[in-house]
């Protein structure tokens, strides 16, 4: 049983090009870092100018951001980062509560060893990013970890359809590390840090719940998690966050 709940993490994508993977990595982490907010437009020459790259090129690494629900395509605007009003944000995170929630009940509890051996692993990998300041690399452990938390479910679709609406709900997860961009100074830098220690405390939570076999907490704690990021999604764009 414990072989069928490791694969059900969902595959890695086929690899992109490298040219037009270093594309598509540099504006996603512009945008999850706050250098390009949302509604902003993204033009092929800005990246023409940015990266050696030829138009067709630029316009894959357009259609991939696309695809992974970074940016949109706008009549007579052409691409820009995606924008989510708060009655959008409100629907996504329902769907995104009720999918993570239906997936934690259906982790067999004590986990298997597997499963939990690798959680700890990902867990102190991004606890080394957190340490380092490292966002990058903490915003990707991060996904790997409830990815393979939820791939212990059993069930590839119900992670996949987790994963989708991970990727949808980008610009609102991006709010986790822009404090520190916007604000600036000591006390934007302790914000955001505060924000990584609350995840990590949490992560390390989950993975106990797994082992002691309380799979109702371990489900209210996921759906918890998402929180924090709606929450200052809504407050930025001055929706607050009981609308």
């Amino acid at each position: 049983m414990s072989t069928r709940h490791l694969r059900s993490v969902p595959p890695e994508p086929a690899p992109l090009p490298a040219r037009e993977a270093e594309i598509v990595k540099a504006v996603q982490e512009d945008v999850i870092f706050g250098r390009i907010a949302p509604g902003a437009r993204i033009t092929e020459d800005a990246l023409l100018a940015r990266f050696p790259a030829t138009r067709h090129l630029v316009r894959q690494a357009l259609f991939q951001l696309e695809r992974m629900g970074i940016v949109v395509h706008e009549r007579n605007r052409g691409a820009a980062v995606r924008s989510l009003a708060p009655d959008e944000v409100l629907e996504l995170y329902a769907l995104r509560e009720m999918l993570q929630r239906q997936a934690a009940l259906a982790i067999p509890v004590p986990a298997p060893e597997g499963l939990v051996a690798r959680l700890r692993q990902l867990h102190e990998e991004y606890s080394a990013h957190v340490e380092g300041g490292r966002l990058p690399g903490v915003h990707e452990l991060n996904d790997r970890f409830h990815l393979t938390l939820f791939g212990g479910c059993g069930n590839r679709y119900l992670v996949e359809t987790i994963a989708l609406y991970m990727r949808k709900s980008f610009p609102v997860r991006a709010a986790l590390h822009i404090s520190q961009q916007v604000v600036g100074g000591e006390a934007g830098a302790h914000a955001d840090r505060a924000k990584l220690e609350l995840s990590r405390s949490q992560h390390r939570t989950m993975i106990e719940l797994l082992e002691g076999g309380d799979r109702w907490a371990l489900a209210q704690l996921c759906v918890e998690h998402l929180q924090p990021s709606k929450r200052d999604y809504l407050e930025r764009i001055g929706a607050g966050p009981g609308r």
